[in-house]
């Protein structure tokens, strides 16, 4: 069975160039994927969530890849896990929040960027058809 592998690069989060507004935040997750020894490189995902959700557990919606001409099979399930892993793991954890005094509520804080690498691999066969 082919294989993808995702290169996590960096994530932009809720930016305005991207589609942020007063109801939803869009975040923009940064990779490589690779299939079949062939490298695609330059994608991206967008990440859209609805302002006032919590980054943890909140429920999200993962663009479709953008970005190449890849052409082949894509198990989209397995590709929107893998974001989401990545994605929350960057903006929901412990070590991103900054807090700003005891007074201090609903602040939004615009364009932040994560850049940590990290793989992520998953099967491409399957029903799924190609982005």
């Amino acid at each position: 069975m082919a294989k993808a592998r995702l290169i996590f690069e960096k994530c932009i989060q809720d930016s305005q160039g991207y589609g942020s507004d007063d109801e939803h935040m869009v975040s923009r997750i940064f990779f490589t994927l690779e299939v079949e020894g062939k490298r695609y490189n330059g994608l991206h995902a967008d990440v859209k969530q609805t302002v006032g959700s919590t980054y943890e557990d909140g429920p999200i919606e993962i663009s479709s890849p953008k970005g190449a001409s890849y052409k082949g099979q894509f198990n989209y399930e397995a590709f929107c896990a893998a974001i989401e892993k990545y994605y929350r793991s960057l903006v929901g954890s412990s070590a991103t929040v900054i807090r700003i005094g005891s007074t201090a509520r609903d602040i939004r804080m615009r364009n932040n960027i994560f850049q940590r690498q990290e793989v992520a691999e998953f099967e491409i066969s399957g029903a799924d058809v190609a982005w």
